[in-house]
Parts: C-alpha cells; structure tokens; sequence
C-alpha cells in the first residue's frame, strides 16, 4: 500500500475509489459538529452568531450539494457571508484568491503561501485571514486527532465489503482530509491493508 500516486502501478483492469469520511468511515458527522464548525466560530471569535452559523457550516458540508467540500472551499464559502451578512473578515479576498488559484488545498501550501506573502511585504491585514485560515485547520486537525476512538469507525460491512474486492480491483482512497489522519483511522480499523494507495488533500 502506498500514499504516492507517481509510485502506483496498475494492477487490475478495474478501479474503485473511496472516499474516507462519510463512506468508510462513519465520522464525517461528528468531525463537522465537534470541529470543523465550532473550531472557526472560536478563530474568528464569531461566539455572537454561534447557533446560525454553526447551522449555516453544517448546511454547506453536510446537507446539501456541497456536501463532502474541501475544507478550505467550505470556509471560504462561510466567510464570504460572514463577511456580507455579519462582520468584515480581514484580508478575505488575499484567503479566496489562494483556494481558487493554489495547485494543492492543503496546509503546507497555504504555509508557503503565507511565507510568500510576508517575503512580499504586503500591508499587514492582507495576510491575517490567511494566517488564521491554517490555525483553523490546525485546531480542527487537532481536535480530529482528539476524538475517542469509539467516535473514528467504519461502517458495519466496509472490511468485508474491502477483503471481497481485494485482487478483483485496484482499491484507492481518494479523499480531501488529511493524509495522516485517513492512515491512522484506516489503520486502526483494520481496513487499511486492502487499500493499494491514499490519495487526499495533498494530492
């Protein structure tokens, strides 16, 4: 099994893709209620609109056609309204101007966007959403990483489902969650060694 696309080698006539959150593994509810959400209410201190906007983050990754969105996407969504309908959100555009134009939404590279940025010597309020972009997902990768191991599982049937397919497909996970994150809720789940390759954010 490995996690480097350039390093897979095709060996079945068939391919099936899976995705982690939501499809295996049955997280993607309380990753959304416990993290995600509440972790950008606290990192822009937006406390005042808590209920709605928790609500409204919920709506955009989980009950509608945006469901499954990358994270960054999503957040940019729910600023653009915060900042409408709400309060201004410092250096917004800099933040969306990076998730439509960067080649990989993860947080190395909006690291290196930041870096870039301060090499520039741009005003000082161009980089703060930026900046607070990845302490957001940093916050949210922790708190991930924090939930007991009794709220990370797959779903009933997802091992059998797997060891059915092993040597009649080539089995990937495709995924925009991060990529140690899938390896060690996989892992623990047993259902990691049928994979031939994990493919997510970074890819």
């Amino acid at each position: 099994m490995g996690s480097r696309l350039e390093e897979f080698k095709r060996g079945s006539d068939y391919l099936i893709c899976i995705d982690s959150d939501g499809c295996a593994m049955d997280t993607m509810d309380i990753k959304h209620y416990r993290c995600f959400g509440p972790c950008m209410v606290a990192e822009w201190g937006l406390e005042e609109w808590k209920d709605t906007l928790l609500a409204r983050w919920n709506e955009i990754n989980l009950y509608t056609g945006t469901r499954g969105i990358n994270r960054y996407k999503a957040l940019g969504m729910i600023l653009r309204e915060i900042d409408t309908d709400y309060r201004k959100i410092p250096g917004l555009e800099t933040l969306e101007n990076w998730i439509e134009t960067t080649g990989e939404l993860s947080n190395k590279s909006l690291e290196d966007a930041i870096a870039a940025a301060e090499a520039g010597a741009p005003d000082a309020g161009s980089t703060e959403a930026l900046k607070k972009a990845l302490s957001w997902s940093i916050n949210v990768n922790k708190g991930i990483t924090a939930l007991s191991e009794d709220e990370k599982k797959a779903f009933p049937g997802v091992k059998e489902a797997l060891a059915s397919l092993k040597g009649r497909a080539d089995l990937v996970v495709v995924s925009s969650a991060n990529l140690q994150a899938v390896m060690d809720e996989w892992e623990k789940e047993g259902i990691l060694e049928y994979m031939d390759l994990v493919l997510t954010q970074n890819d």
